[in-house]
């Protein structure tokens, strides 16, 4: 049975586009995975704190050593990585904030990012350890940051996460992109503007 992990990260919630796009994935990959199951994680509505010297120190403790106190530091840390684990595809809702991630996905991705968990240095260089598994980052952006266009080097939300995915070990990952969001306050159409967006994800979704 195929798993899908569903996380979104922005708190706009029904007024979000990435939300919108994200779940019309979620919709479709369901019609061409019968059978399958969805996990769904809210960033939004997780709280995860900053990492902290604790917790740090709790990271690098081995497991048979560590206290209740730290097990407990890590306990959502250790739940996250087990959803990235179990699931065999990954759909990210991701607007974009100042020209990177959202704060609460970057909390996140501070605590699923762990040596001997998600990456490895056991022989002298990084190892991925979540391998075979498929990403769809679905990032919604105010303005345009196509490659090409004036602002393209504004865009460092693609580059990290292509990196930081890479790095984990999943190196199959496709960004789809619904730029120009900001028109939606000026008088554009939602529909119209969302339409071509939508179809691109339907299409990705059964295609997965």
């Amino acid at each position: 049975m195929t798993t899908l992990l569903h996380i979104d990260s922005s708190p706009l919630y029904e007024q979000s586009v990435s939300r919108q796009l994200t779940a019309t994935f979620v919709t479709h990959w369901k019609s061409s995975h019968p059978g399958g199951t969805v996990v769904e994680r809210d960033l939004s509505a997780t709280a995860i704190a900053p990492l902290s010297a604790e917790w740090v120190a709790a990271v690098f403790t081995p497991e048979d050593a560590r206290s209740p106190q730290q097990n407990e530091l890590l306990s959502l840390s250790d739940s996250l990585i087990a959803e990235l684990e179990n699931a065999d595809e990954y759909v990210v809702g991701v607007p974009m904030h100042n020209f990177g991630a959202p704060s609460v996905l970057k909390l996140w991705i501070d605590q699923i990012t762990r040596v001997g968990k998600t990456f490895s240095y056991a022989d002298g260089t990084p190892k991925g350890l979540l391998v075979g598994k498929k990403a769809t980052f679905i990032i919604a952006t105010g303005g345009v940051y196509d490659a090409q266009t004036q602002m393209a080097s504004f865009n460092f939300v693609e580059p990290y996460l292509r990196s930081l995915f890479g790095f984990l070990g999943v190196t199959d990952a496709t960004f789809l992109t619904a730029g120009g969001t900001m028109a939606l306050n000026h008088g554009q159409d939602r529909n119209a503007f969302l339409a071509p967006h939508l179809e691109v994800v339907q299409t990705h979704a059964l295609a997965v």
